[in-house]
Formats: structure tokens, sequence, C-alpha cells
């Protein structure tokens, strides 16, 4: 009796040689088919089986032309010619204009006055322009103090103090009590130009408001355009506009115009929450649309290190909105390559188009004025190459995910059904088959994160950095070439005398089984993601059941593979937009993710991933091809020569390049450090440049340039002092835990920093209440560090209720413009019972760091010679600091 627990009961060939001969590729077509010689059985056509060469070639143009027609579509910026209402000549002069002032931080004076004067004299003119129009424009400048509590980078509390925003109200003359809301920023981070983040956005708004300004019908509710001049000091003028400003009570909705690259397009890649009309919106109304609910759910997650003001909005306004950013390039985001001149006039143009149309749309909706009715529910949205965006409820997605799913398993349980499937048999066999391509990946990705392991062992990460399709010729050859050979060797030892054509089909099964598994998943989690599984799943099933008979009479010709393909053509295009979204924006960010992620893991894993979804409806042609030892041998000579290369020190990882540069980003303060003992009097005092690599690589590329900074400076965090006794200008210490200190004399700002106790008393609870004063520059950092046993009751900041215990610390970031005072705070904590002995006196330590990062307090001697002699390829973004420690 034949047995049903074994995969080499499928309808074996009825001679082993057909199997021999195919498999060294000596034949093109089947013999007999299985026909066994039963006169009652009519014999079957002869079945063809790829040739290894033809198999290699399909796939391989079939993902060449697929990335091809991606990167097309990623250089296809304005479709159609501009209808003429958004100059983007004109924007890209305000551009120009705005980034010639250079750096624009908070409290500078290129910020504070010049770029605030630029606005202002524009805004004018388009408000005297406009005069006699059907619209009135009103404009007010807003210089609010606040304070909040967020919980990004682990969690700090911000407190500014007179920082800028420039709100401008377009309405119609009769007056509009609803109004959409478009928020850029004008400021940036030290040592940046900022064109792209966000000088074009502003200038983009300024465009816009002169359009929508000068159109000849009235609008039928108003406009605020937000210029803000704090969103790199973690979103503060944003709050400061949407709690205080009384604008902000009629604001319905916004649009935050933002950058995480340079250039490009801009990508919508989170709206709400909910309020699915607003989508409904962009989908209507944009004309060159691109955006991804993908991209939404990935970014709330919280796995990109990043936010925007949109989280402001949401959660301190309760508002629902639309984000959209640039994301090309971010290699050079937040460095002096940020200029205007790598922004293409088409990518201002359009922005532009897209801005406008919406926020035309978006005032003249009856939906804007009373938005309750639509507010809830979430939609999928998602573009084909910037043709079109596809959108609809989540719940219309939710019915469709299982409408796609259940088809499946009905095709999946009609195949168990058949004659000659009895007792389980075909179950038995898929779940089996499942398994080997489920080992195959596990085993895959485990290899492939051994080598990325090797590679960081010899020194040579991140040397993708600059060579991108090294990491694919390396794990992406490494992953394709683990998994043919697993799959090969299964078909020849395990699956020895079964007919191939068989095999090829149960594959092909396995691969819709899995990616209907992850379908049904991710829909029961409730994410919108879940329709990339639905095409995945819909068009290779919908093709397969076309090209049944086909399949059938013919097996794998010529014919059959082609049309197999393209069928798989729209889901596989789309699917790899999103894999170039994915490393498009991750592939930067682990030049400033700290020292601590080790980059090879993160790309070997992504390139693996990647390799094992773009794979798996491929799986069956392993089975179907004859041979696969020249595939093998090509993959293998491609990971070698790649290896090879890398560990030779040909990949270098970073470049100077004026066309594409590919920085590595160090940071460098020069700074005095005073400790405090409870007594007032100083304990220690230290000055010296402490520099901090915001990569894995640390300064090993460094030293061979300045042989000062090397291993033998390297810091230790100090426990018992706040933040380890180093100004942190953001509390980033978990993202970089090596440090290097190389000894400099003592800094001397003209403005030093004043820090005194004004009043210590101790209360009827039983709490010491203690109020500080500072006086310092435009930046500073406040660090609380109860010790064991105290802790903070109460505070001046936030609610009143200290947030976000970092380890026993405490980070308060604080931020000025021009004419502010000196900074008051107060805090309440409770002495401990029992003393700790051994930890450091009195009942809480407080540090301040203060931070120059303009003018010539930013310069000194010894930090200017030190950059000097950094290579070209760096990008050392350096400023004057202090840091004193008191103990109380």
């Amino acid at each position: 009796m034949e047995s049903d627990t074994t995969f080499r009961r499928i309808k074996p060939f009825g001679t082993q040689n057909y199997v021999a001969q195919d498999t060294d590729g000596s034949r093109d077509r089947g013999v007999d088919n299985g026909y066994n010689g039963d006169p009652k059985r009519k014999p079957e056509v002869s079945l063809y089986l790829l040739r290894e060469g033809l198999a290699a070639s399909l796939v391989s143009v079939f993902i060449l032309v697929l990335w091809g027609l991606v990167h097309l579509s990623l250089q296809q910026l304005v479709i159609g010619k501009p209808s003429g209402d958004f100059n983007a000549v004109r924007a890209r002069q305000h551009l120009e204009k705005i980034t010639s002032v250079g750096p624009r931080p908070v409290g500078s004076h290129e910020n504070e006055v010049l770029t605030v004067g630029y606005l202002l004299e524009q805004i004018e003119k388009i408000r005297v322009e406009t005069a006699a129009g059907p619209h009135k424009v009103t404009v007010d400048v807003q210089r609010p103090t606040g304070t909040f509590s967020i919980d990004f980078l682990g969690g700090f509390t911000s407190f500014y103090d007179r920082v800028t925003n420039i709100a401008v109200r377009l309405e119609p003359k009769s007056g509009s009590q609803h109004f959409m809301l478009a928020n850029c920023h004008f400021d940036t981070v030290a040592n940046s130009p900022g064109a792209s983040d966000d000088a074009v956005s502003c200038a983009v708004m300024l465009e816009v408001l002169h359009s929508l300004a000068n159109q000849s019908t009235p609008l039928l509710h108003g406009v605020v355009f937000l210029f803000n001049g704090a969103e790199e000091n973690i979103l503060q003028a944003s709050h400061g506009f949407i709690t205080q400003h009384p604008w902000a009570k009629q604001v319905r909705a916004f649009i935050n115009l933002e950058a995480a690259g340079v250039g490009g397009k801009e990508v919508v890649f989170q709206t709400g929450p909910e309020n699915p009309w607003l989508v409904q919106a962009y989908v209507q109304a944009a004309k060159h649309p691109f955006a991804s609910v993908v991209g939404q759910e990935v970014f709330q997650s919280g796995i990109i290190p990043s936010d925007t003001d949109f989280r402001i909005y949401r959660d301190f306004g309760n508002i629902p909105g639309i984000d959209l950013a640039f994301i090309e390039n971010g290699f050079i985001y937040h460095t002096k390559y940020d200029t205007a001149d790598r922004i293409l006039t088409d990518s201002i143009q359009r922005a532009g188009d897209n801005i406008l149309a919406v926020l035309k749309y978006l005032v003249n909706s009856e939906k804007l004025a009373d938005s309750s009715e639509y507010r809830h529910g979430n939609m999928v949205f998602y573009d084909l190459l910037g043709v079109f965006v596809v959108a609809y409820p989540a719940r219309v997605g939710t019915i469709l995910n299982y409408m796609v799913a259940t088809a499946t398993f009905l095709y999946l349980a009609k195949k168990a059904s058949m004659p000659g499937n009895g007792g389980g048999r075909y179950v038995r066999e898929l779940a089996c088959a499942t398994g080997v391509a489920v080992l195959s990946w596990v085993v895959t990705l485990l290899s492939v994160l051994i080598l990325a392991l090797l590679v960081t062992l010899l020194g040579s990460s991140m040397f993708w950095y600059n060579h991108f399709y090294a990491s694919i010729c390396l794990y992406g050859a490494a992953a394709t070439g683990k998994m043919v050979l697993i799959h090969t060797l299964a078909k020849n030892l395990y699956y020895g005398g079964v007919r191939l054509v068989e095999l090829g089909d149960l594959y092909f099964d396995v691969s819709l089984l899995l990616w209907c598994c992850s379908l049904v998943w991710l829909t029961q989690q409730g994410l919108c993601s879940a329709y990339v599984p639905m095409l995945m799943v819909a068009f290779p099933l919908a093709t397969r059941l076309l090209l049944a008979r086909e399949f059938k009479n013919r097996g794998a010709s010529l014919k059959y593979s082609v049309l197999y393909l393209l069928g798989l053509g729209l889901p596989y295009v789309h699917f790899m937009f999103l894999i170039w979204v994915v490393f498009e924006i991750f592939t930067p960010i682990m030049g400033r993710s700290g020292t601590e992620i080790p980059p090879e893991v993160v790309m070997a894993t992504l390139v693996t991933l990647a390799t094992i979804f773009l794979s798996s409806f491929f799986l069956h042609f392993i089975y179907l091809a004859r041979s696969t030892k020249w595939i093998l041998a090509g993959l293998a000579s491609v990971f070698v020569v790649t290896f090879l290369m890398m560990s030779c020190g040909f990949l270098f990882p970073y470049s100077a390049s004026p066309e594409s540069p590919r920085p590595k980003r160090v940071f460098l303060q020069h700074t005095t450090r005073t400790f405090h003992n409870l007594q007032g009097q100083v304990e220690s005092r230290d000055s010296g440049l402490w520099i901090n690599s915001f990569d894995y690589t640390g300064i090993q590329h460094i030293t061979p340039h300045i042989p000062d900074i090397n291993d033998s400076i390297r810091t230790s965090c100090r426990e018992d002092r706040p933040f380890c006794g180093y100004p942190w200008f953001l509390p980033v210490k978990f993202l970089s835990k090596k440090n290097w200190y190389l000894p400099a004399p003592e800094v001397s700002p003209s403005s030093p920093v004043e820090f005194s106790l004004l009043s210590r008393e101790e209360t009827s609870w039983g709490t010491v209440k203690m109020t500080f004063s500072v006086k310092g520059p435009s930046h500073m950092s406040l660090y609380l560090m109860p010790h064991r046993g105290a802790g903070l009751s109460t505070w001046s900041f936030g609610d009143g209720t200290p947030q976000f215990d970092l380890s026993g610390e405490y980070f308060v970031f604080y931020s000025r413009g021009l004419d502010a005072p000196s900074w008051t705070f107060w805090f309440e904590i409770q002495p401990p019972r029992d003393p700790d002995p051994s930890g450091p006196e009195g009942m809480i330590s407080v540090a301040i760091s203060t931070h120059y990062f303009f003018g010539q307090d930013s310069r000194t001697a010894q930090l200017e010679e030190v950059l000097r002699r950094f290579p070209s390829w760096a990008f050392p973004s350096s400023w004057v600091s202090t840091y004193d420690m008191y103990r109380y």
C-alpha cells in the first residue's frame, strides 16, 4: 500500500532517467509526463521545463525592468504642463533669498531678524497687491512662551521663551469662521542652510498665498499660513501657536510641510487621526499624487527617530491634518550640503501644484465647516508610480482583504478535494513544503546575519553607505544563493523522482498560502498596510487561474513563464517602490543613528527580507528549472568579488563628491565643565573638545587624519553625574555611548551663564521647594538627577507633574528668541528617608549646560584648528558649550 506521509509519492515519472536528464539540462521537454503504458489512459502531452539560463534571464529582466520603472517614476517630478497658477520661478527666488543668510538657529539674528524681515516684506507686498480683490490678508507676529512634555527621544520636557511665529490670515472680506492651517518652519539646525528643511516649504507657501489671494472668486473658508520659527527646537513654535494664538480656535484641519531629505517628490506619509475626508481631498485634488499608508504606519510606529509639527497639532490642538515631506537624499539632511541649488525647480513646481490644489479644494469644501459627520474611520491609500492614487475606507479594505483570503482558501481547498488527494495527502504535502520554505527563510536570514557580524568584525561597517548596490551584491547575492541552494538540495535529495512540474505547482501554492496568512494577520491587527499582501495574493492567484490550462497542458513553457511574470507586474512594481522607500529612508538614517545600533545587522536584515519577499513567487521556478548550478555559480562569483572589494578597502563608506556627497557626521563641542560639591565649592574643573560620532564607525576613519583623536581619549560615563557629566544638547546619550574628550583650554564666552538658587524652603507636606534663575544663551539644557531615595513631586514645567524619568534623570530643553528675560523655574523634591552613604552627597544633582550655536561665542581657535584637519568627506558640526553641576 502506498504511504501518504511523504512528498516522494507525488506522481513519479515513468522512469527515473527523466529526472536525471532534466537535472543536468540535457533536454527541453518531458518524455511521457508520467504515462505508464496503461492502455485505458490516454498519453498526456509532454511538459516543458525551464532551461536554467532562460529562467535566470526572465527573472533578472523582470526585476530590472520594474526597478527601472520605479526610478523613472521618481524622476518624473511633474506630470503634464503646469497650469500657471503656481509660479515655481518666483518661489525659487524666495528660497534662494531665505537661504542666502546661512544657518538660522533659534535666537540668531539670521532667524529672528533677517528671515522674519524678509517674510514680512513679501507678505506685505502680497497684501498691498491684493487689497482691491475679494480677500483680505491679516498678519500677526506672535512670540509665545510655553512649556510641554513629549515622548520623543525617550521623553523630555521643553520650555520656550519668546520664539517667533508669523501667522497670515487669508479670508473673504466678509470674514470666515473656519480655517485651514498651512504650516512650514524657517529655522534650521546649526551649521546647515536648511534649503530643503524647511526653507523650500516656506517659499512654496509664500507663492501659494500669492496665488490664493489673487483669486477673483472669494474662497468659501479661510486659510492661516503659519511660518514658524522654532521647529528644530523640537516643535516649540507650533505648540506656541496652537495652544495660545486666538486664531487657533478656528482651525479645523492643517497641512504640514516638512523634509527628511533634500528635493525629489514630497510624499504624504501620515494623515488623520481618522477624518478620511482629508485623504479623499488629497486624492481628488492633488495634481501629482505621491502617498502611502504604509509610510504612515511605519512612521507612527516610532522606529524612525524623527517627528514633525503634525504631532503637536494632533495632540495639543486635537485637529486632523496631512503631513508631507521630501524624503530623497537624506544623506545630506541637516548638513552644509542642504543648499538651494540641490532642489530642482520641478520639485518646487510639483509641491506648489499639489499644495495649492489641495488647499483650494479644502477651503471650498462644506466638510471643513463641520467635519464631525465625516470624522470616524481610516483610509487605505497608496499611489501607483505617482500616476494616480488608490484610496478607499479601511472598512472596505477589511472586506476586500477577507474576500481575497477566502478566495485563496477556496482555491487551496478545491485542490485538496481533487481525486488523488484523499486522506489529507495534499494538505500534508502543502504543510511540509511550507515548512521547507519557512526553514529556508530562517536559515537564509541567520546566515546573512552571521555574514553581517563578520563584516562588522572586519571593520568594514557601512561600506554600502556610499555604494548602495554593493549591499545588494553582498547580502542580496548571499541571501538569494542560500535560498536557491536549499531548494535545489530539497529538489534533488528530498524530492528525488518527483515530477518537477508538480513541485513547481506546489511551491506556488506555498507562496500563496504564506502571503495569505500575512494578509489575514495584518487585517486582524487593524493595519491599513494589509493592502500590500492583498495585492500580492490577488494578482498571482488570478494569474494562476488564467494560466491553469497552459500550465497543465505544456508546463513551464516560455509563453507561460512570460505571462506569469506579466501577471505579477503590478503588485511587484508597487512592492519594489515600497522597498525603494525603505532603503531611501533607512540607509541615510544609519549615518545618524548613533554608535550603538550595528548598521550591518540592519542593512543585512532589510536586504534579506526584501530578497525573501521578492523571491516568494519565484520559488516554483527553482523547481521548474532543470538545473541551478550556473545560477549558484554566478551568485557565488558576485558575492566573492564584492566581499574581496570590501575587505580590501575599495568600498569606502563616505564621499565628498559635489554631485552626491555622503558625509560622516561628527559633533564637536569645545566645552568647559565645572562640578560643585554640596557646600557650593568647585570640586573639579576641566576643558576639552567633546567629540560624538553619530554613526557606528566611531572615529576609526578619523584617527588617521587627526591622530590626536583616538581611543586613548575615549570617555566613560560617570553615573553619579547628571547625563554622565557631559553637555548633551538633546537626551540621546543612549544612542551614542562612545564619546571622546580631547583636553583643550577653557572657553570664555562673552555672555557666560548665570545660575543661582533664589530660594529654598521646606513645605508643610514634607517636600523641599527650590527656585532657580538662569540667564544664558538661546539654547540650554537642564538635567535633574534625584539621588537614591529622593523623588521629584512637582515642578513648574508642563502640567506640573514631572514626566519621562530617563533612568532616574530628567531632561528639560530650553530655548529663547530675542529679548527674553531670565529663565526662572522651581521644583519640589521629597528628601530621602535613608540617604545612600555610597551615593553622591545631598538629595539631588542639578546641572545646566549652555550651547552657543552662532556668533563669535560659537568658535574658538582650538576648535577652528581641529576643524581644518578633518577630511573633506566629514561633516563636523561644532559649537561651544559649558556644563555646570551643583549638589543640593
